[in-house]
């Protein structure tokens, strides 16, 4: 199982959209579960290291450099979501799992492997 962290500026539209991608996940079999946080929180997530893959959402994008250097350090990976995969329609879900599923997909494969 891979786990992914969205990171927002208030968390309501975050928690929502991690919601339905996991949702999206379970009905293809896939082992990756989402959840969300706020950016004042982020850097407590970066310290337990649970999550695998760090998505900033696109009103907190001017704090990507910040979150990135928490994740290298972290060494963790740490990706935007771009504005048309972060609408809580089927498509906006649907990219924001391609997204995910992308960006987890070497790690998904070494899990396989391994």
């Amino acid at each position: 199982m891979k786990k992914a962290l969205i990171i927002c500026n208030a968390g309501m539209s975050s928690s929502l959209m991690a919601k339905k991608a996991t949702d999206f996940f379970k009905t293809k079999n896939v082992p990756i579960e989402l959840d969300a946080t706020t950016v004042s929180k982020s850097s407590e997530f970066f310290k337990k290291g649970e999550f695998d893959l760090y998505l900033v959402s696109p009103q907190i994008k001017m704090y990507y450099d910040q979150i990135a250097k928490e994740a290298e350090a972290a060494n963790k990976l740490v990706a935007n979501i771009p504005p048309q995969a972060y609408i809580p329609t089927e498509d906006g879900v649907s990219n924001l799992a391609k997204l995910t599923f992308t960006e987890l997909k070497p790690l998904l494969q070494a899990e396989k492997n391994g």
